[in-house]
């Protein structure tokens, strides 16, 4: 078979192609695992969904970077696409970030994000984040693509969330540093309106571009044709899994509890064959006596 190539290289690839790719979130390896079955091409690992499924605790810095890295590892040894991974602020100063973007090169990681806000950061679609100032946010995202040209081999996603509290002009201005620094990707969080989604497209330079589309969240649930035609590269669904399975315990307790009606389910079979056990047993066989 042909090398594919390195993750980075895959996702390379994938953003060099003039159209939209929906990348939903998955928040462990069995949701990584389902992303890839169901045929989409590109996953995003989400820092909000990681800390709400591992640890039980919101989005506000409270997970830690081997927690992260750690979910990551696993996200990224149990499919073949890309996986863009949530690196935070890098979780510390800049040589910190630089230790990010490292060892989410050597967890598997196609791409990390790095964002602008004050630690202890919190959820991009929340009330009370604040972002650090021009200087401090350069030199983040300077540490992050040093240590991609010191070897680290992964792309770089520049977030600011300077649009809440700043406007769209600051986050768009910070967005041109970032390119000027080397970023890879821009993205510039929780935009109010349509009209905001297409004036940062215009007024930003010709890198992929991502959308966070949070149901219920600040930024309009455009239709992925929309996206498109707008000039997004990227449609991240943060949180689309983690609600969808959460209520689907609840559904089932529910159930259990006699208060409703079973829900849809996985069949045992199915359940099986999703998590290896065929290929197992196939695998397994092969070391049986003659």
């Amino acid at each position: 078979m042909p090398d594919p190539g390195s993750p980075a290289d895959r996702l390379r690839a994938l953003l060099a192609q003039d159209r939209l790719h929906v990348t939903p979130a998955c928040f462990d390896a069995l949701s990584a695992k389902m992303i890839e079955r169901a045929g989409f091409d590109v996953a995003f690992m989400s820092g909000f969904a990681v800390s709400a499924a591992r640890l039980a605790m919101p989005d506000t810095g409270l997970i830690s970077y081997g927690e992260i890295v750690d979910t990551g590892r696993n996200v990224c040894d149990a499919v073949d696409i890309p996986v863009i991974g949530d690196g935070d602020t890098g979780y510390g100063n800049e040589m910190n970030v630089r230790r990010t973007i490292e060892g989410y090169a050597r967890a598997g990681f196609a791409a990390a994000m790095i964002e602008d806000q004050v630690a202890p950061k919190r959820c991009g679609h929340t009330r009370g984040k604040e972002v650090v100032g021009r200087d401090e946010a350069k030199r983040r995202l300077r540490a992050a693509v040093d240590a991609r040209e010191a070897g680290a081999d992964l792309l770089i996603m520049a977030r600011t969330d300077a649009r809440f509290g700043h406007g769209l002009e600051e986050a768009i201005e910070r967005c041109r540093l970032f390119a000027d620094l080397g970023a890879d990707i821009l993205f510039v969080e929780a935009p109010q309106s349509e009209a905001e989604m297409e004036t940062l497209c215009r007024a930003l330079p010709p890198l992929p571009k991502m959308a966070n589309i949070v149901e219920d969240g600040d930024t309009p649930e455009l239709s992925p044709a929309r996206l498109e035609e707008i000039g997004f590269r990227i449609a991240a669904y943060p949180l689309t899994l983690l609600s969808s399975a959460t209520k689907a315990m609840e559904d089932a307790l529910a159930s259990l509890a006699g208060k409703a009606a079973p829900p849809p389910r996985f069949s045992f079979s199915d359940l099986r064959e999703l998590v290896g056990f065929p290929a197992y047993t196939s695998t397994l066989d092969t070391y049986a006596d003659d």
